[in-house]
């Protein structure tokens, strides 16, 4: 790109003296005194040419001369747009989402979604610009300058000195607007992020603004983020277009005096008309015209900085969970869990988990018990590895996880959510997103043992019929069974159970639990519950609250016992054993 960039300008500096020449031969002809100027590279005229044949071949090399540069440009524009478009843009922003993928539960906890939306896409083209239109055009601008002032400096020294007192000034103006400019663009991309949050936050939650009837007010809450942004980048374009305008003044100022000075030298023959003054002023207009996208480049240096810092700040954030380098990778995974001293916490003043020891035998089914913030989910996420303890050991089979192979553990640990994830595709892909080479009979037999085959069968398109966006065309039921079909598909040792009955009907409860039960058989499980209906098929239960295991045994025990099981059963009009 460099190079024919290089040949860009030597062309360009090349048609500038072919008309200075042009001018000359003119001259010479029109006054019949003087010398013929000589022709660039040391070709000479024939003599047998008129004066017509001579201007004739002039233009005609000028023609030529632009149609090559024409081709090249054409080139150039074709190798700078798949460079940077075709491939950094689409490999940065392929890299960007990958890095996303590797962050661990407590980034996205962190980060707000509108953030990482605005740095994968908006960030992303502005770290593009950063490339094309700052680290391209310096270079490019560097190469210009270089090559015009090589040739300005040939023609005459003191015209050029003077011609271009007022550079220092420009480059001091730049650097001032830079400095000036750099938070604003800051604060800009910061609303921005705000903007898209209040999208995103309002497509996810239409039901509850519609329930609410808060469309209004949503609707007016969106346009103030709007106009923040709007009045953010207003003054910054109010700061760039009066730098602009300085620039290109102070750039008038250098044509202003060559007028002056450059026909001075003329008018004494110190600097001929054609290949002296024109040509420089034609070098000179080329200089300026570079100078003064100065002006643009400073404001584009900051915004797309801007830009690039965000991305990479993802870019070069530590992964919280990383494989080892010699990962432990077993052929089968029996299912014993054992968690000693484990302590977790976000911030080290509020502690989530507090010193919790555990052990699940292969195939046993624990049920856990606890408030909202008593850290059932976290027990849990921990498990898969999705964060690592604060300190303390969580072994599977004997072997610490963080010694595991990722991949190897969470495909031998199986999670249904609460809320459970369905993409905007086929039931059947859906079922089989962990595991992509499933044939369609373990698709069926997956649906079949969560129970999710007859109510698939009765739909128009069975298997193959579309899920709108996250499945919100199913009941919370159907929803459910399909993520535990999900989940079972890649045949899971452990199978965890965030509270998935939580937000369906006794009735649908009642066909989920026979669901869940069914599923468990031979696996090691762990479901998060507080429904006693759940809670006393398990074959034991351990009651958390704050942070803390307080309680564990099965049922019968706890119903004997005083504490939060009980408390809880008699909430749930269950009568307590004298």
């Amino acid at each position: 790109m460099l190079v024919l960039q290089a040949v860009l300008m030597g062309l360009a500096v090349l048609l500038v003296q072919i008309g200075g020449l042009s001018i000359d031969v003119i001259r010479y002809h029109a006054e019949g005194s003087g010398e013929l100027p000589e022709l660039p590279f040391g070709f000479m005229f024939p003599e047998a040419w008129s004066p017509m044949h001579q201007v004739t071949a002039i233009a005609s090399a000028m023609i030529f001369v632009a149609i090559i540069r024409a081709t090249l440009n054409f080139a150039y524009a074709i190798v700078a747009g798949t460079l940077v478009h075709h491939r950094i843009v689409v490999d940065l922003r392929s890299e960007v989402y990958a890095k996303l993928q590797r962050m661990s539960i407590r980034f996205y906890t962190d980060q707000p979604a509108g953030t990482i939306i605005n740095r994968v896409t908006g960030d992303v083209q502005a770290t593009r610009m950063f490339i094309d239109g700052v680290l391209i055009q310096l270079s490019i601008l560097a190469m210009s300058l270089v090559v015009y002032l090589t040739f300005m400096l040939r023609i005459d020294v003191g015209l050029t000195v003077v011609c271009l007192i007022t550079t220092p000034v420009i480059w001091f103006l730049s650097i001032r607007f830079a400095n000036l400019v750099r938070p604003m663009f800051d604060e800009s991309r910061q609303r921005v992020d705000e903007m898209v949050l209040r999208v995103a936050e309002s497509v996810e939650g239409i039901t509850v603004i519609k329930a609410l009837g808060r469309q209004d007010a949503e609707i007016e809450r969106f346009a103030r983020a709007n106009d923040a942004v709007q009045a953010q980048q207003c003054t910054v374009f109010v700061r760039i277009a009066r730098f602009n305008a300085t620039i290109q003044f102070l750039t008038q100022v250098n044509l202003v005096v060559l007028l002056v000075y450059g026909g001075y030298l003329t008018s004494i023959d110190r600097l001929p008309l054609g290949t002296g003054l024109i040509v420089f002023a034609g070098l000179l207009q080329q200089f300026s015209n570079q100078v003064s996208n100065l002006s643009g480049l400073a404001g584009t240096i900051q915004q797309s900085l801007t830009g690039a810092r965000r991305v990479f700040e993802i870019l070069d954030a530590p992964e919280e969970v990383t494989q080892c380098v010699d990962p432990y990778r077993p052929e089968s995974i029996t299912g014993e869990i054992r968690l000693n001293g484990v302590w977790f916490d976000y911030s080290p003043e509020q502690p989530i988990l507090r010193d919790i020891n555990l052990h699940v035998r292969p195939g046993q089914r624990i049920a856990i018990l606890g408030s909202v913030g008593a850290g059932k989910s976290t027990l849990l996420h921990l498990i898969p590895r999705f964060f690592d303890p604060t300190c303390g050991l969580i072994e599977i089979d004997g072997v610490d996880v963080r010694r595991w192979h990722l991949k190897t553990l969470r495909r031998g640990v199986a999670m249904v959510l609460q809320e459970p994830l369905l993409l905007s595709n086929t039931i059947g892909a859906n079922i089989a997103f962990g595991n992509p080479n499933a044939t369609h009979e373990q698709v069926r037999m997956a649906a079949r043992l969560a129970s999710a085959h007859e109510f698939i069968e009765a739909l128009p398109n069975r298997y193959d019929t579309m899920l709108g966006e996250y499945g919100m065309s199913l009941s919370g039921g159907q929803r459910q069974r399909l993520a535990l079909a999900r989940a079972l598909l890649t045949d899971p040792a452990v199978l965890l159970l965030d509270d998935p009955v939580s937000a369906v009907d006794p009735e649908t409860e009642h066909e989920m639990m026979e669901a869940f039960t069914a599923a468990s058989v031979g696996r090691t499980t762990l479901i998060v519950a507080n429904r006693l209906s759940t809670l006393r098929s398990a074959d034991r239960v351990i009651v958390l609250e704050k942070g803390e295991i307080v309680q564990s045994g099965t049922h019968d025990q706890l119903m004997r016992q005083a504490g939060v099981y009980q408390r809880v059963a008699h909430s749930q009009g269950i009568e307590i054993p004298l």
